[in-house]
């Protein structure tokens, strides 16, 4: 994933402000670091496309309204359907359990999938990321088909003794409460750079 300095931290926060996003919502954007890896040209932006929501990311990006907080007992879904694949794999998906989003202390979960079939689940705390559950191969992860495109539904069910990570109905992982994982806060969507994703029924049931 993206990897920070706090330089890199002050233009993501500068970047939340100027970038697209429709009303209500913000967007972190995170450039790229690696010059291995550079971020594509244009802008990064998050517009409306009927009832879905439309990520274009030449830069990796959080995207969220303040009014979308969760806690407790609680399933996020959302559908993510891959517009076209970047030359290499690139994760996209669900952001639940934020808090300070906008700053240096910022903390979420994340739970992603890949055009290569993979999926992972990650904690950002302030500059830092760490794996909960490293890049994993899963069958419940649809690939790009002919047309570049793939669909695949995410879930987050969080309960009273566990949390389930959900793909396409699959449970692909199960964590326990005493893991710690901290489940209550913003929800919302990332998306990683050189994709474009469209964002379908994003919310949460209790």
């Amino acid at each position: 994933m993206r990897k920070f300095t706090i330089a890199t931290l002050a233009l993501a926060t500068c970047l939340t402000l100027a970038a697209q996003a429709p009303k209500g919502w913000k967007m972190r954007v995170d450039r790229s670091m690696e010059a291995s890896d550079p971020d594509g040209a244009g802008e990064t932006k998050l517009v409306t496309k009927g009832s879905s929501l439309l990520a274009t990311n030449p830069s990796a990006a959080v995207y969220w309204n303040p009014a979308n907080t969760a806690t407790g007992n609680y399933t996020l879904k959302g559908t993510f359907v891959l517009q076209k694949p970047s030359g290499h794999a690139n994760y996209y998906g669900l952001v639940f359990g934020g808090s300070a989003l906008e700053g240096a202390e910022q903390k979420y979960l994340y739970f992603l999938v890949a055009q290569n079939g993979s999926w992972l689940i990650k904690s950002r705390d302030g500059a830092g990321t760490s794996n909960v559950v490293a890049r994993t191969p899963n069958d419940a992860v649809q690939k790009p088909g002919a047309d570049g495109k793939s669909t695949n539904t995410l879930e987050v069910r969080v309960g009273a003794d566990k949390t389930d990570f959900v793909i396409n109905g699959t449970v692909v992982n199960s964590s326990p409460k005493s893991a710690g994982l901290k489940t209550d806060g913003i929800w919302g969507a990332r998306v990683n750079h050189l994709l474009e994703v469209q964002i379908d029924g994003l919310g949460v049931t209790k």
